[in-house]
């Protein structure tokens, strides 16, 4: 599969835009694309998917993690550029309009083949997991729940391989002894410590980056 950054806090090409927010865009095989949050900006959205050569009516779902509007800012400017899409968002996100399909997720499901929702967690974030042939990649807006029960939860699905996303004041770091690869982006306090203490594990995030596993 290909996690590709659209949208983080600092960029890792320099003819990216980067901004306070996240989003990337999840190819998996034999699944649609999905479009992983917003950013919180729709014209930075849609400047950095251009330079990054991903079209927007090329995308069939979108998964929102979580209301906040560093995740949620683009929506609108998305779904007035393509409305053919399937919108998978928290149960307590209301309001989304002009999709093909708004779908309200309250617990755990399978959004498509090999990718699931962990289902709203703590009554505010779901994250996306992907099973694959190495195992599971999973997916983080924010970690609002806490790290430790996204990763229970994904859990069920298999052993989890990958952890990408925002992990929040995330310091319980001998969770991810576990894990191959992590690459935190976004809000994450402890980038720092997390390539300290597991260079071997490390992925640099920001917008341009390109994760195949």
């Amino acid at each position: 599969m290909r996690i590709t950054i659209i949208y983080d806090n600092t960029a890792y090409r320099e003819n990216l835009k980067s901004d306070w927010g996240f989003a990337c865009l999840v190819e998996a095989e034999s699944t649609p694309k999905i479009l992983f949050d917003t950013g919180a900006n729709g014209a930075i959205l849609f400047s950095n998917m251009k330079q990054l050569g991903i079209e927007p009516a090329s995308i069939e779902i979108v998964f929102i993690s979580h209301f906040h509007y560093d995740h949620t800012g683009g929506l609108s400017s998305f779904l007035n550029a393509n409305s053919n899409v399937d919108v998978y968002v928290p149960n307590s996100f209301r309001g989304v309009r002009g999709a093909r399909n708004v779908i309200y997720v309250t617990d755990w499901r399978e959004i498509y083949k090999n990718v699931f929702s962990t289902g709203e967690l703590s009554g505010i974030e779901q994250s996306m997991v992907v099973k694959t042939e190495k195992g599971l990649v999973v997916i983080d807006g924010c970690s609002h729940p806490g790290v430790d029960k996204i990763l229970q939860v994904a859990e069920n699905f298999g052993k989890v391989y990958a952890l990408v996303g925002g992990l929040h004041g995330f310091d319980d770091f001998k969770l991810l002894e576990k894990i191959q690869f992590v690459c935190p982006t976004h809000c994450t306090q402890h980038i720092r410590e997390i390539r300290n203490l597991y260079p071997e594990k490390f992925i640099e995030g920001g917008v341009g980056k390109v994760i195949e596993i």
